[in-house]
Parts: structure tokens; C-alpha cells; sequence
């Protein structure tokens, strides 16, 4: 059974230069869509079927404490583009041992509202036009 202790660590590289991790995420979820469409005729359905490009998004919810949300937003601005990797700092218990999104855009910003109590957060979207997937105990995936 596992032990569920995995830390995950987001990483952001820009030009090869990685600053500090992107800390504390309150979540990233990476979507992976490979979409495809049933084809279909006058005389039957089904004969065939149609792929669409593979598509990569991703959203994450960041706190502004520290540096991790003006960097962000930065990137956001400027369009520049970067590496978002995800990996197991701990623990061994995750089904991936890391997800690279490469040459990552975000298309979206959104600052949260300064409360009384706590931190605030932001919330950031956007896609990949690359990914490399390594499954642990298994062999890399890469999509172009």
C-alpha cells in the first residue's frame, strides 16, 4: 500500500535558467487531449476517423507569497516562453517519475483579492506545444 508522502516540485526554466521553485502551488493540473472524430457517410456511420492535433493546457493556482506570482505574470506579459517541469522530490509512490512541458505560453492571469486572513493567490493558464512524460519504471513519451 502506499505511503502517499510524494512531494511534487514545479519547476519553471526560462532560457535554461531555473529560479527557485515555484512555491507554494496550490494546485497544477496538466491536461493531455488527444482528440479523435468518428467519420461518417450518407450510407453509414463510422467509416473511418479523423485525428485532430494533440493539445496541451495546463492551469495552475500559485500563493503570492515570495517572488513565484510577479515571475509568473512577467512571463505572462512578455509571451516568453518556458519549461514547467514536474517531479517526485520525495517518495516514490506518484505514477510519474516527471512531466516536462515545453516551450509553455500562459494565456491567462488571473490576480486573486487581498484578503484579511491568509494569502492570496493567482491563477494561471495556458498550453504547451511539446511534452516529455516518464512513467516510473518505464520509458519516456515525448509529444512533438
Amino acid at each position: 500500500m502506499p505511503d502517499w508522502n510524494t512531494r511534487l516540485v514545479v519547476q519553471v526554466t526560462t532560457d535554461g535558467v531555473s529560479p527557485p521553485d515555484i512555491t507554494p502551488i496550490d494546485s497544477f493540473t496538466p491536461t493531455f487531449a488527444t482528440n479523435a472524430e468518428a467519420l461518417h457517410s450518407i450510407e453509414r456511420t463510422h467509416i473511418g476517423v479523423i485525428y485532430t492535433p494533440k493539445q496541451i493546457t495546463f492551469s495552475m493556482s500559485v500563493r503570492a507569497i515570495g517572488g513565484s506570482v510577479g515571475r509568473l505574470t512577467k512571463l505572462a506579459l512578455d509571451g516568453t516562453r518556458f519549461d514547467v517541469l514536474l517531479q517526485q522530490q520525495e517518495g516514490n509512490d506518484w505514477s510519474f517519475s516527471s512531466i516536462v512541458l515545453s516551450n509553455c505560453i500562459i494565456t491567462s492571469a488571473q490576480p486573486g483579492a487581498a484578503t484579511v486572513s491568509g494569502a492570496p493567490s493567482a491563477s494561471f493558464s495556458g498550453f504547451s506545444l511539446g511534452s516529455t512524460v516518464t512513467p516510473n519504471g518505464g520509458s519516456a513519451i515525448t509529444i512533438p
